[in-house]
């Protein structure tokens, strides 16, 4: 019992989910993970966090209104599942590997800000730039966890079936504004059948 109230207690902090009574994809919801909800306002916020500062969306927003919003439904819920597989296999991710991890790239990239822009230009916003960093060191984690390489087709189906475990373990659902969750991609897909999805 006690696990469980950690990992719940993890889930909350790493991806503002809130407590949501019963689960239920109720209005401004736009996802639910064992009964924890992801508001729509937290995406929006994301979102926003994403424009330029005279707060216009930039030219891929403009073009694909939806597609900020489906890639911060998308990573928002990736976290907690990444999450979820790493508590499920006995493994963390420590504040210290995100650190340096992340130093080492402000280092290539010359700076802490333009780290900052090139991650903004994928869809990470300042405020998730540790989340991001702490999912990709999940990922190689469990990969690593089975004696795999995370960037290997083995790997990355073992990392793609601890993922689709845990989604099942949260009990994932997505409100279908945003698309629908592929297990087998470990992905937030467009809501349309899987074998026109690019």
């Amino acid at each position: 019992m006690h696990r469980r109230t950690v990992v719940a207690g993890v889930l909350l902090a790493a991806s503002g989910l809130t407590a949501c009574g019963g689960g239920g994809l109720t209005a401004g919801t736009a996802a639910v993970l064992d009964g924890r909800r992801i508001p729509v306002r937290a995406v929006e916020a994301r979102v926003a966090e994403l424009r330029d500062p005279a707060g216009s969306a930039s030219a891929d927003a403009r073009q694909q209104p939806d597609g900020p919003a489906r890639r911060a439904v998308a990573d928002l819920v990736l976290d907690a599942v990444v999450v979820r597989a790493l508590a499920d296999h006995g493994l963390t991710v420590g504040s210290g590997e995100v650190a340096a991890a992340r130093a080492t790239d402000e280092a290539r990239y010359g700076g802490a800000g333009a780290l900052a822009r090139a991650l903004a230009a994928q869809g990470v916003p300042g405020s998730g730039i540790d989340d991001y960093y702490r999912r990709r060191l999940g990922i190689r984690h469990l990969a690593a966890a089975a004696g795999q390489d995370a960037d290997t087709p083995a790997g990355d189906a073992t990392v793609r079936l601890a993922l689709a475990d845990a989604a099942t373990a949260l009990h994932l659902r997505i409100n279908p504004r945003y698309g629908s969750w592929s297990p087998i991609q470990a992905a937030l897909l467009p809501d349309t059948p899987l074998w026109l999805a690019p």
